[in-house]
């Protein structure tokens, strides 16, 4: 994903604390609400859809079979499609979504500014280099689970190299922003280096498809992996929703308020980096989700991260389902990477959210 520009640090959240107050109230619980009901109607549906029609009784008795409750054992065909197939991918989808929306959400909070996403600090560029490495030059043979450890080693890779340039206590939120662009640039270009020396026609395509996003490979141990990631994230990052609120009227606020703005950061950054690490191993650079997401649900739920947090974990995890749903089968025999449709998707929404913020300024 391209580096995230530099700008002028702005609050992403509305500033009247009264307005805050209000929409984080009346109509921000409402929606957390809608979330929990849409989000598993949307798994059951997702999982249906494909080449193979399949029914939700045919889902569910997959499932339960699986669980030891007293149902028929469905054909060995429909349970290989619906438990081996995609079932995890309709799981590492969520997953994915929703760590991804938390984390962008968290950032924008952090930096005060609204262009930030999870690809931030150089996690994306540096996973891509992990995951060009085992491709093209043949390290671990270029076996499914070699590429989640390179991505992820690379992305680890990237985010020293973050905190090495901002030190151990970073000092504020343009110099974080000014690493993560230096960084990204580098692995950028580190990885298109790896391209041009050693690729071929074959391995650069199997490339472009990861870099663009994809979860053609989901696994039960992937998707496991992802839920601890995204949990783990979830958690943390919903404790410290108090400083989070502070965040968005600067560190001096946070402050006088009572936290500790150096520390804070720094945890939260490693917090989110780490998620973001795992997710981008499992599924490539897949933009807009981090980005976009949390914009929409600001603007729906109010700035108070308590509520605002887990709403971008639903909406997220929606949003990248019913996307990678779409991928997979409107081009069908062909599948598109999900990214491109991220993409496709989220330019035109967030044009719209950002007229919607300049007419309501």
């Amino acid at each position: 994903m391209p580096a995230v520009p530099v700008t002028t640090a702005v609050p992403v959240t509305p500033e009247k604390p009264a307005s805050i107050s209000r929409a984080g109230g009346r109509r921000s619980f409402p929606l957390v609400g809608t979330g929990l009901v849409l989000l598993p109607l949307s798994v059951a549906l997702a999982v249906t859809v494909g080449a193979a029609g399949l029914s939700v009784g045919d889902v569910f008795q997959s499932v339960a079979a699986h669980l030891g409750l007293p149902v028929g054992s469905p054909s060995p065909l429909l349970d290989a499609i619906v438990w081996e197939l995609r079932l995890p991918r309709v799981l590492l989808a969520t997953l994915v979504g929703g760590g991804l929306a938390v984390c962008g959400a968290v950032l924008q909070a952090l930096t005060r500014n609204p262009l930030a996403d999870p690809y931030l600090l150089g996690i994306s560029s540096g996973a891509s280099t992990g995951a060009v490495a085992v491709l093209i030059l043949g390290l671990g043979s270029g076996a499914a689970a070699a590429l989640t450890t390179g991505a992820f080693a690379g992305s680890l890779a990237a985010f020293c190299c973050v905190l090495a340039l901002i030190g151990a206590a970073p000092g504020g939120s343009l110099r974080v922003v000014l690493a993560g662009v230096a960084v990204s640039q580098l692995f950028s270009a580190l990885t298109s280096l790896i391209v041009i020396w050693a690729g071929d026609a074959q391995s650069t395509r199997g490339v472009t498809f990861w870099l663009l996003g994809s979860l053609a490979s989901a696994s039960w141990s992937t998707a496991a992996l992802c839920a601890a990631a995204t949990g783990t994230g979830l958690a943390l990052c919903w404790a410290a929703s108090p400083a989070l609120d502070a965040f968005a009227f600067g560190r001096e606020a946070a402050a006088s308020l009572g936290f500790a703005p150096g520390r804070t950061q720094l945890v939260l950054l490693v917090t989110t980096a780490l998620s973001t690490a795992v997710l981008v191993a499992a599924s490539g650079a897949i933009g807009f989700v981090g980005l976009v997401v949390p914009h929409a649900v600001r603007f729906l739920a109010g700035g108070r991260h308590r509520v605002l947090l887990p709403a971008c974990a639903l909406y997220g995890a929606i949003f990248l389902l019913w996307a990678d749903t779409a991928a997979r089968t409107l081009f069908s025999p062909r599948e598109v990477p999900v990214g491109v449709l991220t993409a496709l998707i989220g330019v035109p929404a967030f044009a719209v959210i950002m007229r919607g913020r300049s007419a309501g300024s």
